[in-house]
């Protein structure tokens, strides 16, 4: 079924307009009597059907309100090193689709690409519409926001978790699995931060800075994974282990 998502449910009937009401009427070819799920900003999911039809306003009447939640137990926000190419468009999109509830592109030493000013906004304006969709196609409650791209020292002030974790590939003491073990004990993994490189890696300076913010460096593995490959094993393995991934 297919879910759109809206500022609110605020009533019995409601109106879907703009690019949705396009996607809804054009592409998908919807009639009156046809059933879709539409959410608030809040997470509030509900079943509606329509009831009229154009190419610019589609009418629903709300059938029934759902209860059934698809967000992780864990907040989980991705901080990851910028990639190149289309690199990032995919980190984003998979992200999403797995769970995350936020991603923050971080401009960092080793980074390839450089963004700043009106590039940067545009760029994140395209991300925000690719999490956008994944969320739509991955039955989220939520659009994740992917925040203004930043810097280590502003990602590390703005996103204050419980508990944070860097993928360090010279890591060899401390596994994300060990890590996850001990916030889960002290009752800190109700947020999470996790902190992936960019292609060319996180520099010395990154690291010290991420550890004095609390930061736990840990290993993916003995094997060296691509950045974009990374964040998205980390969130996977995360969410394995607090049950998000089946019980």
């Amino acid at each position: 079924m297919h879910r759109f998502f809206v500022p609110q449910l605020y009533n019995e009937t409601m109106t879907i307009e703009g690019v949705d009401a396009r996607h809804i009427s054009k592409v998908l070819r919807m009639q009156p009597g046809a059933q879709l799920q539409l959410v608030s900003d809040d997470g509030v999911s509900a079943l509606v059907e329509i009831t009229a039809i154009d190419s610019e306003c589609v009418t629903v009447h709300c059938l029934e309100k759902l209860a059934e939640s698809h967000e992780p137990a864990v907040r989980l926000i991705l901080a990851q090193g910028l990639a190149k190419g289309e690199k990032m468009e995919f980190i984003i999109q998979k992200a999403v689709e797995m769970g995350a509830y936020s991603v923050v592109p971080v401009a960092m030493e080793h980074s390839v690409v450089r963004l700043d000013g009106a590039k940067a906004a545009k760029k994140v304006e395209r991300w925000q519409k690719i999490a956008e969709s994944a969320a739509k196609q991955s039955k989220r409650d939520i659009i994740p926001e992917v925040q203004p791209v930043q810097t280590m020292a502003q990602m590390l002030a703005a996103n204050d978790c419980a508990t944070k974790i860097i993928a360090y590939e010279c890591e060899d003491k401390k596994s994300l699995k060990a890590a996850l073990k001990e916030a889960q004990a002290k009752g800190a993994l109700t947020d999470l931060l996790l902190i992936i490189g960019p292609e060319g890696g996180i520099s010395e300076a990154e690291l010290d800075a991420a550890r004095a913010a609390g930061a736990v460096p840990v290993s993916l593995g003995r094997r060296i994974l691509r950045a974009e490959t990374a964040g998205l094993v980390a969130i996977s393995a995360i969410f394995y282990e607090t049950g998000d991934l089946g019980d």
